[in-house]
């Protein structure tokens, strides 16, 4: 079976809801959005779940009440795409014949590649919140420790909400200083960067930040493996490959993550990406070799950090390229990289870092300090964000 749509988006998340909304918006009728997925998760939430700050059902809403009026949704994933041929072939057998094309299907966890991690996620002590059941079983080993080690991860490589890893352990912190037990309790957060963080303002406020709560960070490494019999983490350094253990009471890690297998292994990945995302021009979002195919997203090679703030951005400029190349014209609206990580760097406090390709602030508050951590900030994260990206982001007005 075979069937066709002038406007094909893989991926039913916030880049692909955001963009079909747009599309529609402007008038384009004929917008299909394969998406396997019943519900809709509001990612961002999920480190405030972890932190014990709000509950994981906030975060879920089906599908069928975000996904854009008048658009057809196939309800199937994307297997193989056939650029050359304009098709998609999905995990059901069917084919969806396509005028143009935009590829958002998100990331792939890859969580095999820590050895022993995957066995002994959600017990144990051993979380992540980057999985929707898992973030209240963070919340309930940080709550239930009081002594001991706890050990915060962060892979190398890129990773949706790259300062996630970051937050919880810094809202861990401020939970067991508010319980009077954060002198028992050895913190390790384990970077695979050079500092804190690559913007220079930031960087310094994030020291500030681990120094208060007595964090001991290691830099350049990354958890490689985990041995749950022991309670020990493997820790690499990434430059020389040298390892050391940590023993750990609480551990909360970020998995490795990449394109999906389907795209990493087909004609629109980046050869030169180890991650194998969609290779795209990075201003203009269009493929650098197929011209009618798109990508944004976490599943893009565009070199900004992975947020759901980035995609804010990409989306109105996508559109607006897309439908210019659909009219015959060459795409000449440009994304300068803009993302924002908000830090939560206590249970009342946020910081919000804001900036572009160059690594420049690109403050939105300007006549509000965000370099530091703020109480007014946390009250956007925990409230003003979440109704930004359900009433107006995904409804393609934001």
């Amino acid at each position: 079976m075979s069937r066709h749509h002038k406007i094909v988006i893989i991926g039913g998340g916030s880049a692909g809801l955001t963009v079909a909304a747009r599309l529609r918006r402007a008038g384009e009728t004929d917008v299909a959005v394969v998406e396997p997925a019943m519900t809709h998760y509001y990612q961002p939430l999920w480190t405030l779940v972890g932190g014990g700050a709000a509950p994981v059902e906030e975060s879920a809403r089906p599908m069928a009440s975000v996904m854009p009026h008048g658009v057809t949704w196939l309800t199937d994933a994307a297997a193989e795409v056939d650029p050359d041929a304009g098709e998609v072939t999905l995990a059901g057998g069917e084919t969806v014949r396509y005028d143009h094309l935009v590829v958002c299907p998100g990331i792939q966890l890859d969580w095999g590649k820590i050895p022993g991690l995957d066995e002994t996620l959600g017990r144990d002590g051993v979380s992540s919140n980057y999985r929707y059941e898992l973030a209240p079983a963070t919340w309930r080993f940080i709550r239930e420790t009081r002594s001991g080690t706890a050990v915060f991860g962060m892979p190398s490589g890129p990773i949706k909400c790259a300062g996630a890893p970051q937050k919880i352990a810094y809202l861990a912190a401020d939970h067991w200083r508010r319980q009077g037990v954060l002198e028992d309790i050895d913190v390790h957060l384990v970077l695979p960067t050079p500092g804190m963080f690559g913007v220079k303002v930031f960087c310094d406020a994030l020291e500030r930040v681990v120094d208060d709560y007595g964090i001991t960070v290691h830099f350049t490494s990354e958890v490689t493996a985990v041995d749950a019999a022991h309670r020990e983490a493997t820790v690499t350094d990434v430059t020389t490959r040298e390892t050391t253990t940590l023993p750990y009471d609480v551990m909360h890690l970020a998995p490795p993550q990449s394109a999906p297998d389907w795209i990493k292994k087909g004609p629109l990945a980046d050869a030169e990406n180890p991650h194998g995302y969609v290779e795209i021009d990075k201003h203009t979002m269009r493929h650098v070799r197929y011209g009618n195919v798109f990508s944004l997203g976490d599943a893009g090679s565009s070199p900004n950090s992975k947020t759901g703030a980035a995609i804010r951005k990409q989306a109105p400029v996508l559109v607006e390229n897309l439908r210019a190349v659909m009219a015959g014209r060459e795409p000449t609206a440009r994304y300068e990289g803009y993302s924002s990580c908000p830090f939560t760097t206590s249970q009342s406090e946020m910081l919000l870092a804001e900036f572009d390709y160059s690594l420049t602030p690109k403050p939105s508050f300007p006549f509000i300090d965000t370099t530091r951590p703020r109480r007014d900030m946390w009250y956007l994260k925990r409230y003003g964000l979440p109704f930004l990206y359900w009433n107006l982001m995904l409804r393609g007005l934001a």
